[in-house]
């Protein structure tokens, strides 16, 4: 009990500056908790293994098996299956590898997207924090002088110790809510870029063996084209 009497007292003498602190901390927390599942728990480091699948029925030109596999892949969340999904079914059409590698950069710009999001607001809150926290402390040290300018001998000690008392509070949680807000932006901002690169590596690594079965059709038009003067 000892130690949540300490934290409301402390939180009281912060003044209201406390209170813009803490919904901050909160927001920062609820962020936190959706994108370490949502970088962590709900993406995983293993498009290269779910590429390999893909590679063979790739290169053999079984192009409906390959949509088959990644619509499945797409469906369970992955990334790499709505991207290979997009470039299989570009190449089905006979669209070139110019549209093959359109197709797929749209998902991954997408999916970079979805991969930054929120994240950013971390480093926002956790600077907000700080800067809370100062302003808390200016305010305890301007109520701090102005109470003891106006005040008898006898009272200046403790006016002056309660506005310091809320400076230093104020600051302090201004801090506590900054620290681990901005240190897990960086870890967040991290994952977030080891998932975007994993994927774009994985990514081209398909457009590439989906570039060797596809024919353009331009050049489909012209073979036809060509077919029917001969004959």
């Amino acid at each position: 009990m000892g130690f949540f009497t300490n934290t409301i007292q402390a939180f009281n003498h912060g003044g209201f500056v406390m209170w813009v602190i803490f919904a901050g901390q909160m927001v920062s927390i609820a962020i936190i908790i959706e994108r370490v599942y949502a970088l962590y728990i709900k993406r995983t480091l293993n498009n290269r293994q779910l590429a390999k699948g893909l590679e063979e029925d790739i290169k053999k030109g079984q192009l409906e098996q390959v949509m088959k596999k990644s619509q499945v892949l797409a469906m369970e969340g992955s990334a790499l299956g709505k991207t290979v999904l997009a470039g299989t079914q570009a190449a089905y059409r006979h669209g070139g590898n110019d549209e093959i590698q359109s197709k797929m950069d749209e998902v991954l710009l997408s999916e970079g997207t979805i991969l930054e999001k929120r994240t950013g607001f971390l480093a926002a809150i956790g600077n907000i924090g700080t800067l809370a926290g100062l302003l808390g402390t200016i305010i305890g040290l301007i109520d701090s002088f102005a109470a003891v300018a106006n005040a008898n001998p006898i009272e200046k000690a403790t006016l002056l110790s309660n506005g310091i008392s809320m400076a230093m509070h104020a600051t302090a949680y201004g801090l506590i809510m900054a620290i681990p807000a901005l240190v897990m932006f960086a870890v967040l901002q991290n994952r977030a870029n080891a998932l975007a690169d994993d994927l774009n590596q994985t990514a081209l690594m398909v457009c590439n063996w989906l570039s060797f079965n596809y024919e353009p059709v331009k050049e489909k038009s012209t073979r036809r084209a060509g077919s029917t003067l001969n004959n």
